[in-house]
């Protein structure tokens, strides 16, 4: 393997676009910030590295936005309900198997998000990836992006690092926290199918109906509180099970199993959650490309296990693969205050609050459904970066220890938090201040008339 280095020419980059409110990376989270910071009354500038937006429900292919929702579930609303209730009035959600959400559509979400950014002014620049922050002092100031167009600066005011992976705080010098590759939550490859007979495959669902308990067989073992066991679970198993004994799938792949999302009148299976990888790193691109080649090959070993064993499905074949490999979990901010276990199952409550988000706990084998009407505070604290100014994070970097983690990384909690964060910025701008000096009485006031509830 080649070792050194290179040293590269100083240079001159050109700057291309100037903006009060810059966020970076077009997820549930920076989507949701980009969009309350130019309500908020902010210019606002969104870059992405690929040609949408919507993150992980586009890119990646996760569907179930808010899968969790149940009769009791108090949330936060605001941006992350938009997000399903624009998608189902565009013909681009349908009703979730598991619970009272809406599956959003991949594809369709695309157009959903287009539409939202387009009325709400920002300034789209996708196909730009971050490459390294424009530094003042301890200020970010701005982004280092290359593109077709080679490198580019783009200055603003406040940054917004919605990267998922912490990636402008951390090259900024902020310090960050990185999750052991060994205990890190399995990435996923995500996949639809098509062709499935839907009568037969749910008359097999009807018949054997799977529950949550039905996780914790094989290579799984879930926590849950007890109420979660008996409620049903879109959970599927069986076939790969059947598929090992046959040889068919070898029998150390025991961890192909998992969820699907909606079977369509047309036959299409959405939203496959079958394929879970350990030991991926998503900051490390030959771990990435590794992940990428071996989900792929998991995925196609599934949907041959589906047509041998799973009524319904013996003419299924692959609609699409997502864009790219899910990652749960890698690198967090050391945030100002981290949220904590305790907070994520007893109701943390704070002064700072943002958003709530309901009592749902997902990774490091914890399932816990908001089912009883429990809920925790988001504190704005959580997304604000030490040692660095004019800059928040959002998505599922903020701060948090591992079962904070697992309920924080959630698509709807990325997006609570992506709204605080714009809101914040916005504000800061206004007034002139720090990000961390933003009047917060005044942010929790914009966030209610967007329509969040923050206590």
């Amino acid at each position: 393997m080649p070792s050194g280095s290179i040293i590269e020419p100083a240079r001159r980059t050109d700057i291309v676009h100037a903006t009060d409110v810059l966020v970076v990376g077009a997820g549930p989270g920076g989507l949701a910030a980009a969009l309350a910071a130019a309500r908020a009354g902010a210019q606002v500038a969104l870059v992405e590295r690929f040609g949408c937006f919507g993150g992980n429900i586009t890119v990646v292919g996760v569907e179930g936005f808010a899968w969790y929702r149940h009769e009791a579930t108090v949330e936060a609303n605001g941006i992350g309900r938009e997000f399903e209730e624009r998608a189902r009035q565009m013909g681009a959600a349908v009703p979730e198997s598991q619970s009272l959400s809406y599956e959003i559509d991949s594809e369709g979400f695309k157009l959903v998000a287009d539409r939202l950014v387009e009325e709400a002014g920002i300034h789209p620049m996708l196909h730009r990836s971050f490459v390294a922050p424009v530094m003042d002092g301890d200020r970010v100031a701005g982004i280092i992006v290359e593109s077709k167009a080679g490198r580019e600066a783009i200055m603003a005011k406040v940054v917004i690092d919605a990267t998922g992976d912490a990636d402008v705080a951390h090259r900024a010098g902020a310090p960050t926290v990185k999750t052991p590759v060994e205990e890190m939550q399995a990435a996923s490859v995500m996949f639809h199918l098509a062709g499935v007979d839907k009568k037969a495959f749910m008359a097999e669902v009807k018949a054997d109906p799977q529950t949550y308990k039905d996780w914790s067989t094989g290579e799984w073992t879930v926590e849950t509180d007890g109420k979660e066991d008996d409620m049903f679970s879109p959970f599927l198993k069986k076939p790969f099970r059947k598929a090992i004994e046959e040889g068919l799938i070898p029998a150390h792949l025991s961890t192909i199993a998992g969820t699907w999302g909606a079977v369509h009148d047309s036959g299409e299976l959405t939203y496959m959650n079958l394929v879970h990888l350990a030991g991926v790193d998503g900051t490390d691109p030959d771990s990435m490309t590794r992940g990428e080649i071996e989900g792929r090959r998991q995925a196609m070993l599934a949907v041959e296990a589906l047509r041998r064993f799973m009524p319904g499905c013996d003419g299924v074949r692959l609609r699409n693969f997502g864009m790219s490999i899910g990652i749960r979990d890698t690198r967090k901010i050391d945030a100002v205050y981290n949220l904590t276990e305790a907070d994520a199952r007893n109701q943390g409550r704070f002064e700072d609050t943002i958003g709530i988000y309901p009592e749902f706990i997902d990774g490091y084998g914890v399932l816990i459904l908001p089912t009883t009407g429990r809920y925790m505070h988001i504190p704005f604290r959580a997304m604000l970066p030490k040692k660095v100014k004019g800059l928040l994070v959002a998505g599922r970097a903020i701060g948090g220890d591992r079962i904070a983690h697992a309920a924080t990384r959630n698509m709807a909690c990325c997006a609570v938090a992506g709204q605080g964060a714009g809101v914040a910025a916005a504000l800061a701008v206004k007034t002139g201040r720090d990000v961390a000096e933003v009047d917060l009485a005044a942010v929790q006031a914009e966030l209610e008339r967007q329509g969040v509830r923050i206590h």
